[in-house]
């Protein structure tokens, strides 16, 4: 026995916004998938925020009473759907990324990014989880942009669900231009043979890497990304020059500028709606901006179990070394210094000097 759902995935521009702007925006977009009949809405990755590498990113990460979540909760409920997307979540001195997927009786379920991609991580911190939803339409899986480039992640869920969601803003480092405050420009093809080799890298994984693991586990996929073209500043940009210069060694002239450094590139293509057998069944172009797409998914009556190997990843592994190694290791600075751990030391520190003078000034007068 089977049955079938409806469900939607959401695109929207990756430049960011206020959170009342985007908030609008989306409303309008969820809104028109639940009137054509989307039981099941997938927002892209930070849709509240929009995409960049910005300390002000700390400012407006938010509690699950903030009102990102409220209007997730509250929209899940007037029209009668479930309601998924990922917010850059404040719980308690962490900050993570994370998934929610809000049932129309108010129920939550939460899954954390395990993976932030490169600098992110200067942002938001991993945690290794995976999430199997228990909702009226199914046993949802959950994953969150890079994750889906963790095999291990798909095979945590197999036998588990009967269907996986995916909340995505990929932006295409890839093939990006490199500025300068002096006006120069640096693409891909500047930075020598090995960095070119992860050119298309993005396009794959959320192209047929996707497509194949979905396949592979034998249950539908509904997977949302953002869309356009950003700039970004590049955090820690002369650390993350500098470990540039060995595949291309004349980028050297450019170091004493990199801490000004912005990053443009478009957002990887990916937004749709995957069947069971890896086929896609519904899809936007990135051209179509800010905009939604729906397929009608089979659901079995019981998560399947996959069968044969699992398929390799299309991920080059320079782009593992890079993305959960090397930036991560440079931006976790930026994050302690975001959340204020930095400033938390200085003040127990201060404190801890004032209790000292306290203590000899009481001695002394004693």
């Amino acid at each position: 026995m089977t049955r079938t759902i409806k469900t939607a995935a959401i695109q929207m521009d990756a430049n960011p916004a206020s959170t009342a702007e985007r908030i609008a925006r989306a409303d309008r977009l969820v809104r028109q998938a639940a009137a054509a009949g989307a039981q099941l809405v997938v927002l892209p990755e930070l849709w509240h925020l929009g995409y960049s590498y910005d300390n002000r990113n700390f400012a407006r990460a938010e509690t699950l009473r903030g009102p990102s979540a409220t209007w997730m909760r509250d929209l899940a409920a007037g029209l009668d759907i479930h309601l998924a997307g990922s917010v850059l979540l404040r719980d308690g001195r962490e900050i993570y990324n994370a998934l929610l997927l809000f049932a129309p009786s108010g129920q939550m379920w939460r899954y954390d990014k395990n993976y932030p991609w490169g600098w992110e991580r200067g942002y938001f911190r991993g945690r290794r989880n995976i999430t199997v939803a228990a909702t009226a339409l199914g046993r949802i899986g959950m994953l969150v942009c890079w994750d889906t480039a963790h095999r291990n992640l798909w095979r945590a869920y197999a036998g588990k669900v009967d269907l996986m969601i995916i909340s995505s803003c990929p932006p295409d480092v890839g093939n990006p231009t490199y500025r300068f405050p002096s006006g120069a420009t640096v693409t891909v093809d500047d930075l020598g043979p090995l960095m070119a080799s992860l050119k298309g890298s993005a396009r794959q994984l959320f192209g047929p890497m996707i497509d194949q693991q979905t396949a592979w586990l034998g249950v539908p996929t509904v997977a949302s990304v953002g869309s356009g073209t950003i700039t970004t500043a590049i955090p820690r940009g002369r650390a993350a020059w500098l470990g540039m210069i060995p595949a291309a060694p004349a980028l050297a002239r450019y170091l004493p500028e990199a801490d000004q450094l912005r990053m443009t590139c478009s957002i990887a293509p990916g937004c749709k709606v995957v069947a069971a057998d890896g086929t896609v069944i519904a899809e936007l172009d990135q051209d179509a901006g800010e905009s939604w797409t729906i397929g009608e998914v089979t659901i079995a009556d019981s998560p399947p179990q996959p069968r044969g190997a699992q398929p390799e990843s299309t991920v080059p592994p320079l782009s593992y070394t890079i993305s959960d190694v090397f930036l991560p290791a440079l931006m976790r600075q930026v994050y302690n210094r975001g959340r204020g751990v930095g400033s938390q030391r200085r003040n127990l520190l201060l404190l801890a000097g004032l209790a000292l003078l306290l203590v000899i000034w009481r001695r002394r007068k004693g």
